[in-house]
């Protein structure tokens, strides 16, 4: 199911005009890709390493310690995309890509 929304996400990032849509279509993929890693670190029946003595499986905490900065990273990425954005509106008047390509 998250790859159709990658997918879905992509196709946004590509054919949308709006650059503002643009930056929200990429916000979705991103997530998606940091739900997805966090599907391949997930055992049902495990438990964190260093809480439960005893057990025999444990979740690996590499990823969720990967996806944590990714989702630092990309709200960064996000926040300055839209502040560009906003700083390129009120310059040029448009945050359509068609109309920026002319000017």
């Amino acid at each position: 199911m998250s790859i159709l929304i990658i997918l879905i996400g992509l196709y946004g990032v590509i054919n949308s005009p709006n650059l503002i849509k643009k930056v929200m279509c990429l916000s979705l993929v991103e997530s998606m890709v940091i739900l997805q890693f966090l599907g391949v670190g997930f055992r049902p029946d495990g438990g964190a390493p260093i809480l439960n003595q005893g057990m025999e499986t444990f979740v690996d905490p590499i990823p969720q310690a990967l996806m944590l900065t990714a989702i630092v990273i990309g709200v960064c990425f996000n926040a300055l995309a839209i502040a560009l954005i906003v700083k390129l509106y009120r310059q040029r008047g448009t945050v359509d890509v068609r109309e920026l390509h002319d000017l």
